[in-house]
């Protein structure tokens, strides 16, 4: 699943072999500043922060122009393809989602970066640099890491005398207490059967010791049974609820309790001024704890005219000082595990949420035929607790959906 932004950006692009025209005229003289081209998907406020605290110390430094462009990750692939294909490739380095890198490397798109490795801060979390790695070479450099934390409203928990759960029996136990309690289901999940509904779907089958990719072992079972016994006392905005809409549900207190991405922090407590609504790593299943590790990574693409520039760029935007202000400007994750310093006091224990959950973060598999992974886990859902399917014989249906796809990817 895309890393979510809050707002989708109200530009309509279309990157062809033209582009850029007008911007890739060669410098009439030695001192005309480089222009260095960027895609990123982010929401206004992001940008807001890129624009006027991320990109100008580079551009002064480096006498350069940053000219980004909103592109989402869904539409990277096919962009750079037709860039590739026209011979003309006018864009330097991207920033992708970490859940869509197969197809980048399998079609040839990007630069290999393994003599770059040397480059990457002893600071940066390992685990972020194993996610751009394919067969041993390094496409891919750390940005972005992204992690959900439960959020969930102090003031109603306390009334009902609940503290947030911790394991399955207690998240169970909680959302029947509210449902009794309220008239009406308080917590939620994200049920909008797509890449949203995804990322919960791997924790609750690896936290059950399972594996999404086989879909009807144990584990698979186990989290699909007891989300079926879960569903009656769920939030009936579950069925609405994304990226976005969850930080509206549990800011206007439809969800007393629901996982979402960090950036839901000032969303709702800093510029909503939800004071009450506090943030913890969330639950553990009947074998572990788990994550699903999300986030962007930084990549060249194939023939990028500015590759010397954008390697730089990405080593400043793996620098302490600019993970700092990403981290407390955005609340972002950092990529960094020494870049909280202007993090302040009030975002602390969200950040410390954060850090727990990252922790038993587990990247999601990078596959050339994830949208048939996807499509299966989530219309398997749909089946089991909207149609009342037995859970063995439809998880053992949509098994094989994701072994005809493997062998048709020639996997």
């Amino acid at each position: 699943m895309k890393l979510k932004k809050f707002f989708a950006v109200g530009l309509t692009l279309v990157l062809t072999a033209g582009l850029f025209a007008g911007c890739g005229k060669k410098e009439s003289t030695t001192n005309e500043p480089k222009t260095l081209r960027v895609t990123m998907g982010l929401g206004e406020e992001e940008w807001k922060v890129m624009r006027e605290d991320i990109f100008p110390e580079f551009e002064k430094a480096n006498n350069c122009k940053i000219e980004a462009i909103q592109v989402e990750s869904g539409d990277v692939v096919k962009k750079l393809e037709a860039m590739k294909q026209a011979g003309k490739t006018e864009i330097d380095l991207i920033a992708q989602d970490n859940m869509a890198l197969a197809p980048l490397v399998e079609k040839g798109l990007v630069e290999d970066l393994s003599e770059f490795r040397s480059k990457i801060p002893a600071e940066i979390i390992p685990s972020l640099i194993k996610v751009g790695e394919f067969d041993g070479k390094l496409y891919f450099l750390p940005f972005r890491p992204n992690v959900e934390i439960n959020f969930y409203n102090e003031d109603k928990f306390n009334k009902y005398g609940l503290k947030p759960p911790k394991t399955w029996e207690e998240l169970l136990n909680v959302a029947k207490v509210l449902k009794e309690k309220e008239g009406i289901g308080k917590v939620g999940i994200k049920a909008v059967f797509d890449g949203n509904t995804t990322v919960q779907l791997f924790e609750f089958i690896r936290q059950a010791g399972g594996d999404p990719l086989v879909l009807n072992d144990e584990g698979s079972i186990k989290a699909y049974t007891f989300l079926k016994e879960l569903w009656p006392y769920l939030s009936p905005d579950s069925l609405k609820a994304d990226w976005n809409t969850t930080n509206r549900f549990v800011a206007e207190e439809s969800m007393y309790l629901a996982a979402n991405w960090p950036f839901g922090v000032n969303v709702i407590v800093k510029d909503g001024g939800k004071k009450e609504i506090k943030a913890y790593e969330g639950f553990a299943g009947p074998v572990k704890a788990s994550k699903v590790l999300g986030g962007d990574v930084l990549g060249i693409p194939i023939g990028s005219p500015n590759k010397d520039l954008a390697l730089k760029f990405i080593e400043y935007l793996m620098s302490k000082p600019v993970q700092e202000k990403l981290a407390s400007k955005l609340a972002w994750p950092s990529a960094r595990s020494d870049a909280y310093g202007q993090v302040e006091e009030w975002q602390k224990p969200y950040f410390n949420a954060i850090n727990e959950a990252m922790k038993v973060a587990e990247p999601r598999p990078n596959l050339v035929y994830w949208a048939d992974v996807d499509k299966a886990l989530n219309d398997a859902l749909k089946e089991i607790v909207l149609e009342g399917k037995d859970v063995k014989a439809t998880l053992d249906k949509y098994h094989k959906v994701i072994e005809d796809a493997k062998q048709k990817a020639g996997k």
